[in-house]
């Protein structure tokens, strides 16, 4: 039951775009294509065993690491904006 001006559903509308663009963004991160031998951060062997379970690897499992801590801290879309934003 939607209440106000929107349509019944919204909410999971809502929920299932939310999950619709993680899934997106995380396809899109994906690594494709050659692996390479050396991190291309830091330039250190990757194990082949690494490069034939991950197709397409680019970073060293310390770099990899700390390449997702820094993911970590992305957003997603704050679909349900308060009025405050909604006005600006």
């Amino acid at each position: 039951m939607a209440g106000g001006f929107a349509k019944d559903g919204a909410v999971q509308d809502q929920i299932d775009a939310t999950i619709e663009d993680a899934v997106k963004r995380a396809r899109s991160q994906l690594p494709h294509g050659n692996s390479l031998n050396n991190c291309e951060e830091c330039g250190t062997d990757i194990p082949k065993a690494r490069r034939q379970a991950v197709p397409g690897v680019r970073l060293c499992i310390s770099c990899q690491e700390t390449s997702d801590k820094k993911q970590e801290n992305i957003s997603g879309i704050n679909r349900r904006g308060s009025k405050d934003s909604q006005l600006r």
